[in-house]
């Protein structure tokens, strides 16, 4: 209850289950203060508005965004943060790079 943003709860990436809800005015408020961390592994946007959803998650600084769902993952889907919360991802045919060596080879034909 009363979270601030420069709680720890607000700024650092907890595992939780822990969920903060800090009241706000302005769209462009919501993606500041929610980008203004060092993190940026995943985020929830909660709306009966789907084109806000799209707006507000194009623009937060977040490998995932979950939409009025939470921890859902899909396996053709690549995980991983931005920022400090990592490199590179997991799963999907991204997460696939980790494991390939690729080679360029270029011949003249002449």
């Amino acid at each position: 209850a009363d979270v601030k943003d420069n709680m720890k709860i607000a700024r650092e990436e907890i595992f939780g289950p822990v969920m903060s809800i800090l009241p706000f005015d302005t769209l462009d408020e919501v993606v500041r203060r929610a980008s203004d961390s060092e993190y940026g592994l995943a985020a929830g946007v909660w709306t009966k508005d789907v084109s806000k959803l799209h707006t507000v998650a194009g623009r937060l600084r977040a490998g995932t965004i979950w939409g009025n769902t939470w921890n859902y993952f899909d396996a053709g889907a690549p995980f991983g943060g931005f920022k400090s919360s990592g490199m590179g991802r997991e799963l999907g045919l991204a997460g696939l790079d980790n494991y390939t060596e690729t080679k360029t080879i270029s011949v003249s034909l002449n």
